[in-house]
């Protein structure tokens, strides 16, 4: 069974994403729904996905359990609570007992956009996280260049929460930068608490990207982690801006092309099974 362990859901007439703040983000305005969703993933075997928050808002958070309750292949939400809030663990029950509830399998936050590079360290962000793990769910870390070595200490921190990096941590692709990343990944691999996503990398190639640019990055997750710590994702829609659906789905089959069938099959499914708690 494939599993896409990050994609979006989302409609811009209904709600507004601020960090959609340029003409650069005109192809993403629109309804992304479950039944887009599904156009686009259904023909690459795609049987169960994890979709997640894009708004620091519960609100969106309990719509996207909503739409899960109701159709089968949305298997999880990775969904948005405030983590600075004293009331975490009642604000996830609160999300637990609504529609759709059971399908909370972790949370993010928009960490790469705070301003303080070190918000993930803040005292009242790491009790908020710990709450998260102690509700038996997984938190999603997702973070840039300037926040490398506030993630690194944080999953340190935090050895008893199942941590997933987003998008590898958004290496500088575009820029050719892989030694400062691939000695931070190598670090990031030592701890394990945290897994990875194969995800998002194509956003951060350079227009006309070729796999060549690209598979470098991945193979170095794949080494460092290991297939059963890596898991694949879309990150649909936002993918699109760089390329198609199918073209991220070929891009992560290359990279896996050497892996036995054991290690395909935990990229493609059993590492987001394990590590969201998906039901079989």
């Amino acid at each position: 069974m494939r599993i896409d362990a990050h994609h979006h859901l989302w409609d811009t007439a209904v709600r507004e994403y601020g960090w959609m703040d340029g003409d650069w983000a005109d192809p993403l305005r629109g309804r992304f729904d479950a039944a887009r969703y599904a156009t686009a993933a259904g023909p690459h075997g795609v049987a169960a996905s994890v979709v997640v928050q894009a708004l620091q808002d519960e609100a969106e958070t309990r719509d996207l359990l909503a739409v899960a309750d109701r159709d089968a292949t949305v298997a999880a939400v990775v969904g948005w609570v405030d983590l600075t809030a004293p009331d975490v663990a009642a604000a996830l029950a609160g999300l637990a007992a609504g529609p759709g509830g059971r399908r909370l399998a972790g949370v993010r936050h928009l960490a790469q956009d705070e301003p303080d590079p070190f918000w993930l360290l803040r005292a009242d962000v790491l009790r908020g996280v710990r709450a998260v793990g102690a509700a038996g769910l997984a938190y999603d870390v997702l973070v840039r260049r300037p926040q490398w070595g506030t993630a690194l200490e944080f999953a340190r921190r935090l050895p008893e929460v199942p941590l997933v990096l987003d998008h590898a941590g958004k290496p500088g692709i575009a820029a050719g930068e892989f030694a400062p990343w691939a000695t931070w990944i190598e670090d990031m691999a030592t701890l394990r608490n945290v897994t990875v996503k194969l995800s998002g990398l194509v956003t951060e190639a350079a227009d006309g990207w070729r796999p060549a640019d690209v598979l470098p990055y991945a193979h170095h997750v794949l080494e460092t982690f290991g297939p059963g710590r890596v898991m694949f994702g879309s990150d649909w829609p936002v993918c699109t801006l760089a390329g198609t659906y199918e073209q991220v789905t070929a891009l992560a089959e290359e990279a896996c092309a050497t892996l036995d069938e054991t290690g395909r099959a935990a990229v493609f499914g059993g590492t987001a099974q394990r590590v969201y708690a998906l039901p079989r």
